[in-house]
């Protein structure tokens, strides 16, 4: 496997520009010709859609602006990149950023590819999901007899933590997860009725599924929504976390729902959107969804606007030291009432309003997730 020096960055057929190896441990970017005529601005604050070579920060991606970072496996998805390389005598640390882009290709969540693509084959893909759990199970437990082709078949270039898989349901795809170590029982049947009580309580979520096991109360499953179906075929959609509009880690705590507020004005211009925003935080308190980190909130770009994408990663979870990953007004640990209105206070929303929706919120939470809040 050849070090890769040089990658075109492409979206729905369209080269969107270059990117180099900059120094020992940063990377350059410079849009196209035509992408500067015709595109948009991929991430706003760190690449304007202006002419010039732009330089990322050696930190905190590995000398890559947070946009492509978005792209990379993460948790799971780099456990399964890794082991191939392994398995075919490289040595993982040894790949660069550019490199391991190419190796995604054009597999990654949201709509950019990279190109020349470095494919590592997989295997065959399977419908039998309780297979696919256990063989997760294995590589999660270290045991070599785990299907490494099947599951980067399968899933090779997914983020997060917890194992995944794509799965194809006629002309949609589907992301289906399965339990993580320290996982309880019923984490599937548990994310599936945590993402029914958030579109309960007004939050959009993608359509999701409890696919049956025999072995489990069921696995989770959400179509994506960073694909469209056209009369054309499928059609990708450029996504952008926060971590990647903000070149923040996600793994490092650092953000405020304050500032989510702010950035979300600031990239949608609409009040809407910032009362998504605002719900969003209500049911994170109420459901105890404290992994709300910044890679847990992404932005969709549509005809070169955006909006805020689908809720994801809703569950019962503690986050470092037990607090939110993302504070309310400061407060991480044990966030009042006072605090949740204090972030819409500052983001212009009204009492009136900000009152009923958390009340709404609250109330819907308590009544249909209280059996996992009093565990």
């Amino acid at each position: 496997m050849e070090t890769v020096n040089r990658l075109d960055v492409y979206f729905q057929g369209v080269r969107v520009g270059t990117m180099a190896p900059y120094q020992r441990y940063r990377t350059a970017f410079e849009y196209s010709e035509e992408w500067l005529r015709n595109g948009f601005s991929i991430s706003p604050f760190s690449l304007p859609l202006k002419p010039g070579v732009k330089i990322a920060k050696p930190d905190p991606f590995e000398g890559l602006f947070g946009i492509f970072a978005d792209s990379l496996p993460d948790g799971w998805g780099r456990l399964l990149v890794d082991r191939m390389l392994r398995r075919q005598g490289k040595n993982p640390e040894e790949i660069n950023p550019i490199t391991r882009l190419s190796i995604v290709g054009s597999s990654g969540m949201g709509g950019l590819e990279y190109r020349p693509v470095y494919g590592m084959k997989g295997g065959t893909p399977t419908a039998d999901l309780d297979l696919v759990a256990e063989e997760c199970r294995k590589i999660l437990r270290s045991e070599e007899t785990g299907d490494l082709d099947l599951l980067y078949a399968m899933g090779g270039s997914s983020g997060g933590a917890r194992p995944k898989v794509m799965l194809r349901l006629g002309d949609e795809e589907w992301i289906v997860k399965f339990p993580a170590s320290g996982d309880p029982a019923d984490i599937g049947l548990m994310e599936y009725e945590y993402n029914l009580c958030a579109a309960a309580c007004g939050i959009q979520v993608p359509e999701v599924k409890l696919f049956p096991s025999d072995h489990c109360a069921g696995y989770f499953g959400a179509k994506r929504f960073d694909r469209e179906i056209t009369p054309a075929g499928e059609k990708k959609i450029h996504m952008a976390s926060a971590s990647a509009l903000l070149e923040v880690s996600h793994r490092i705590p650092s953000l405020d729902y304050t500032s989510l507020m702010g950035l979300t004005w600031q990239i949608t211009r609409r009040a809407d959107e910032l009362l998504k925003m605002y719900t969003r935080m209500c049911f994170n308190v109420f459901a105890h969804n404290r992994d709300d980190h910044s890679n847990n909130f992404a932005w969709l770009c549509v005809d070169g606007n955006w909006r805020l994408a689908p809720a994801y990663d809703l569950t019962f979870s503690n986050s470092m030291g037990g607090e939110h990953a993302t504070t309310i007004a400061g407060e991480g640990r044990n966030p009042s009432a006072k605090d949740i209105l204090s972030v819409a206070k500052k983001a212009g929303i009204s009492m009136l309003t900000a009152k009923e929706i958390a009340a709404r919120v609250e109330q819907t939470v308590e009544e249909r997730l209280s059996g996992y809040l009093d565990r």
